[in-house]
């Protein structure tokens, strides 16, 4: 019996130390920052049994192999796809303003194609007011309806929405519906689901979970980029779930949550189309390429040409760092001013770097960010960069009536940045996410309005009080400073 336990016990530890250095191997094989990396390593020396965990489930693995060998044969397609769309020469935008330039040039080098002109914005400020401009949209639908939504939560008037696109499906409108499997679990819960199908609306839980597939891609990689496409024509992104702001996570206190969202009509709708077409084929291996816009639609929208727009996604499959590197790009251009606001705050060194050194070289730099926050892993460990870009002469502000949702970079008034992406690790490099660049003077004037808006109801961080604070809260920002890289 000793010896049998004495098996048992060199077998563990062998395959623990086995475990062990394969971690470690894979963490130093591929470069990482070196706070990530360390981050990792000393997680999983420290806390062994948590830190392997951990691993294993947030470490290394993206998509399942299907979905890359899907992935990997969709860009091919695509990329022929976007050939066929360069041959709608009359859809480019030439010039860019001086501030947009250098970022439109990166969107063009990397993802193939210049900035889409000839577009209608309208930003949308209020949720149930754009939740009952979306409902007209759909009952005015001819042809096809397609979304994505990272949440759907039952109740109010996320019913209304379901019940226009029911009835849509009915009179024979193409309706998709492709909703994040962990964000949207109380909807595939719901009765919702089959009473959709029933109609005829193609409903895809994305990224779906169970208990074989954590074995094979990471669980924190989530499908959470918000668009709504109708017609080929008109589409919709930015920050706001498929939710009723009145009932969505009142139980924890931080009040109303604040969105943006922008309304386009015209050809743009097309580009975001081709993302909604490669999310769609990676989860159901299905094609939906979206038609290549005419020069009848172009008419329509022939006296906004000084509007330029590009899309950015991100996510497995898609080109590697580019929300990061465009987000860069933006902040270095900035000359005069330069507003973010954001949720969840927990940048990589490179864009805490970039926004310090911003404001050292005289630009106004403001971030404004919930004083109210639905996780407290996100709030602690944002706080460690404060008193750095306090001291780089950076503005925080701290909205206080309700959860700030909005994600918005603002430069110079005229380059805008409208999207999904959170500034942390998990929007940077993990989710799948989509951005809208907006190259207009008018639409940048309107941000600029709502993010002094938000300015007007948020507390102006002091720098000397904040310098005073406790020595054991500056202890505790450390520690999940020291975690900023898993979040």
């Amino acid at each position: 019996m000793d010896i049998f336990y004495k098996l048992i016990k060199w077998l563990v530890f062998f395959t623990y130390f086995l475990l062990i250095a394969n971690i470690n191997f894979q963490v130093l094989i591929k470069r990482r920052s070196v706070p990530v990396s360390m981050s990792w390593i000393l997680t999983i020396y420290i806390f062994p049994l948590i830190g392997i965990s951990i691993w294993f489930f947030f470490g290394e693995l993206y998509l399942g192999n299907r979905e890359k060998k899907i992935a990997n044969r969709i860009w091919s397609m695509s990329n022929k796809w976007i050939k066929d769309l360069k041959s709608c020469e009359y859809i480019f935008q030439i010039k860019n303003s001086e501030v947009a330039r250098s970022l439109f040039q990166l969107c063009k080098h990397r993802q193939g194609i210049s900035g889409i002109k000839s577009n209608r914005l309208k930003l949308l400020t209020n949720t149930k007011k754009t939740m009952e401009i979306l409902i007209r949209d759909i009952y005015l639908a001819r042809h096809n309806i397609e979304m994505v939504f990272y949440i759907w939560k039952p109740g109010g008037i996320a019913d209304d929405v379901a019940i226009a696109l029911i009835e849509s499906a009915k009179r024979g409108i193409r309706c998709r519906l492709m909703l994040d499997s962990a964000g949207s679990i109380e909807f595939f819960r719901s009765p919702w689901v089959e009473l959709m199908r029933k109609s005829g609306i193609q409903v895809v839980e994305a990224l779906k979970l169970n208990l074989i597939r954590i074995l094979f891609r990471r669980l924190d990689v989530r499908q959470h980029r918000k668009i709504i496409l109708i017609d080929d024509y008109i589409s919709y992104s930015g920050s706001m779930n498929l939710i009723d702001p009145i009932l969505f996570k009142q139980s924890s206190g931080v009040g109303k949550w604040i969105d943006l969202m922008t309304r386009i009509e015209g050809p743009i709708a097309t580009t975001i189309g081709i993302v909604y077409s490669c999310d769609w084929e990676i989860e159901t291996g299905l094609k939906i390429l979206p038609k290549l816009p005419s020069r009848n639609v172009l008419n329509n929208y022939s006296r906004n040409n000084d509007t330029s727009i590009q899309v950015i996604a991100s996510g497995p499959g898609f080109p590697e760092n580019m929300i990061h590197q465009a987000l860069l790009t933006a902040i270095y251009s900035a000359r005069n001013e330069l507003i973010i606001t954001t949720p969840y705050f927990v940048p990589s060194d490179d864009l805490l770097h970039a926004i310090c050194t911003a404001a050292q070289r005289g630009v106004q730099v403001s971030i404004i960010i919930p004083l109210y926050h639905d996780s407290i892993l996100v709030k602690w460990a944002s706080r460690v960069f404060f008193s750095e870009l306090l001291a780089a002469g950076v503005k925080i502000y701290q909205f206080k009536k309700g959860l700030l949702h909005s994600k918005s970079i603002l430069v110079d008034r005229q380059l805008s940045l409208v999207g999904t992406v959170n500034l942390d690790m998990r929007s940077l490099w993990l989710n799948f996410e989509i951005t809208l660049v907006i190259d207009d003077i008018n639409f940048g004037h309107n941000l600029a309005f709502i993010q002094n808006q938000y300015i007007c109801d948020s507390f102006l961080l002091d720098k000397k009080k904040w310098d005073m604070r406790s020595y054991w809260t500056q202890v505790i920002e450390k520690i999940f400073y020291f975690l900023s890289p898993l979040l």
